[in-house]
């Protein structure tokens, strides 16, 4: 019998190893950025063209290497961070494996131009495909200068499965941001298209953070610090007003590298319980400094997953030092030193005589000389919309014996006919649910959830149709946005357009909402502009339907009548009517039931 283990080509090795290492343009762009950084760069230049799919550039200031060093770099395994296996315990760069360069080559063409400061001339050297095309000297100034181009083009499954441009996109000002997050005191530039994204000078980290997130964002964020023994714990976290619903900027970074930690995440949340609402996640960016033998990066590809030797006692500690900056924060109290316009209070004066007022009124005015009528968006002819409304054979074979069927499938069949049973008069139990009698028991609707549907809805119609309407606003406020929220928000500009909204760019990642749509005049359209990204920002296609039920959805959400607010008989008369005018009466965009009908009998065998 013939052998049949044979070992594989370096090209179909490097191929492989690629395929954990380098994922997606954004991959790319984090290795070469990685390693300006450790040749010790203070300028570094990202040119991206068509999100990374036809060309990646890195640009650095930094040592640069010699001929030999730059033919060897490319090689699996060639590392000038580490010699022996202790050193892995010792880390103090970015980067260790020496598998990122031969990964790129393998699935690219890279083109890399570099000198040394002691060299008159530099190094061209052209790789495709992990074959060496080219290797000349070349003028170019000291550093590194790598161009990626055609990713993937010799891997068309890996090609194909990329995401949309705008997607690839966000994927690299992801990447982007957690590491200039990191070095503060290194000018960062991003590209793309021509266009320049980020331009970010050396300064302090708050500087970086409020160029990165914008100033709004560096004014809710209260500082942390401290130092022990076995870690010191330095950073910002959010005040507890900052909370968000969803995409707060949480970030862990370790001996400045950046790293997903579960565990210490529940720590930074725990610390504000009682404080800030169930489901909110408070922003934090959060630097650890240990010594490298207590953690160990070598347990993933993408070093993102760190395991640290005392997590326990790190745990407590990050507890204590966040409660203790927002305890701070909380304690301060607020003095305001601008009064110019305000009022000025008088102080009490026990001899002064104060004359009381002397109010004035029309003594003729008598209220129920006037008919007001009540405003309903429900039109006073609106039973002749269900005439003819019978539900066909099919729909009655669904529904045929509703006193052995389920209380879920019994509501089916009672809302065909809920409209022409239902009393004109209703109860609010607790400001949250509206009841009312109808021929077979007693009907149970979720007010919120009810109006929720109904909005949805109109909001679909005018998505659909470009016939929403916009509300001018007096005074136009201006929101922030990250550099990735930027780029979505561009997708998003025609359906907000279509709701309403009206945006005019600031620059810097700035807006300013000069109109809202038209009945969301009491509600704060920044953070529900905000929201509205956020969750369109979680989408994992661009599919126009995905993105207009995402913006539906959030602003129906906002928009509904809230649990706790107090109807009158005529509000809920029209919650009920509007809701029965919707296509779907039993259940909410997200598959949350709206109502439940009580069955008669039922009801007299709980009072038997």
């Amino acid at each position: 019998m013939s052998d049949i283990i044979q070992l594989l080509p370096d090209s179909v090795a490097n191929q492989i190893a690629a395929g954990e290492v380098i994922q997606r343009p954004a991959s790319v762009i984090k290795e070469l950025v990685e390693n300006a950084i450790d040749a010790g760069a203070t300028t570094i230049n990202v040119l991206v063209v068509d999100a990374g799919r036809t060309s990646i550039q890195v640009i650095d200031d930094g040592r640069g290497m010699s001929e030999t060093d730059a033919r060897l770099a490319f090689e699996r395994h060639a590392t000038s961070k580490i010699k022996k296996a202790d050193d892995l315990f010792n880390l103090h760069t970015m980067g260790f494996r020496g598998e990122a360069l031969a990964s790129i080559a393998a699935v690219a063409q890279v083109e890399l131009r570099t000198r040394m400061a002691d060299n008159e001339v530099g190094t061209l050297l052209t790789i495709s495909g992990s074959r060496v095309v080219g290797q000349e000297p070349v003028s170019c100034p000291v550093g590194s200068n790598f161009k990626v181009e055609n990713l993937f083009f010799n891997v068309p499954a890996r090609r194909k499965f990329l995401k949309t441009n705008a997607t690839e996109l966000n994927n690299i000002m992801v990447a982007f941001e957690r590491i200039v997050l990191v070095y503060p005191n290194i000018n960062f530039t991003l590209h793309s298209n021509g266009s320049e994204l980020l331009n970010l000078k050396a300064g302090s980290l708050r500087q970086r953070v409020s160029e990165v997130f914008g100033k709004r964002f560096s004014q809710e964020i209260l500082p942390v610090e401290v130092d022990t023994a076995m870690c010191r714990i330095t950073g910002f976290v959010g005040k507890p007003e900052a909370a968000r619903k969803k995409n707060a900027h949480e970030y862990f970074f370790v001996n400045g590298r950046y790293m997903k930690h579960a565990y210490f995440h529940k720590a930074v949340q725990s610390a504000y319980d009682r404080i800030v609402p169930v489901g909110m996640q408070v922003p934090y960016l959060i630097y650890f400094e240990v010594s490298p033998a207590d953690i160990d990066v070598n347990i993933h590809p993408t070093k993102t997953e760190i395991k640290f030797e005392n997590e326990q006692a790190i745990w407590q500690i990050l507890v204590a030092a966040v409660r203790d900056a927002v305890g701070k924060f909380c304690e301060v109290p607020s003095i305001d030193f601008d009064t110019e316009g305000k009022p000025e209070i008088p102080l009490y004066d026990p001899q002064r005589q104060v004359a009381p007022p002397n109010p004035k009124y029309n003594a003729s005015y008598n209220p129920f000389r006037e008919h007001h009528e009540s405003r309903s968006s429900v039109p006073a002819d609106w039973q002749q919309l269900y005439e003819g409304l019978q539900p066909d054979a099919e729909q009655q074979n669904l529904f045929v014996d509703a006193s052995s069927a389920s209380p879920w499938e019994r509501v089916g069949a009672e809302t065909l006919h809920a409209i022409e049973e239902k009393s004109p008069i209703h109860y609010q139990y607790k400001a949250t649910y509206i009841m009312t009698a109808v021929k077979s028991g007693l009907m149970i609707i979720d007010q919120y959830r009810a109006d929720l549907r109904f909005l949805y809805e109109r909001y679909r119609e005018q998505l659909r149709n470009h016939t929403g309407k916009s509300q001018r606003v007096l005074f136009p406020e201006v929101v922030q946005f990250a550099p990735s929220e930027t780029i979505l928000l561009e997708r998003l500009a025609p359906e907000l357009e279509a709701m309403g909204f009206e945006l005019s760019d600031l620059g810097k990642n700035s807006y300013a909402v000069n109109g809202i749509p038209a009945g969301i005049e009491g509600i704060d359209f920044v953070s529900l502009l905000q929201n509205m990204v956020a969750e369109a920002a979680e989408l994992t296609a661009g599919a126009k339907d995905e993105i207009e039920h995402t913006l539906a959805l959030s602003m129906a959400r906002s928009a509904a009548i809230p649990h706790g607010q107090i109807l009158s008989n005529e509000e809920m008369e029209s919650v009920v009517n509007r809701l029965f005018a919707c296509s779907n009466v039993n259940y909410t965009p997200d598959g949350k039931p709206i109502l439940t009908i009580l069955p008669q009998h039922d009801i007299e065998q709980l009072l038997s």
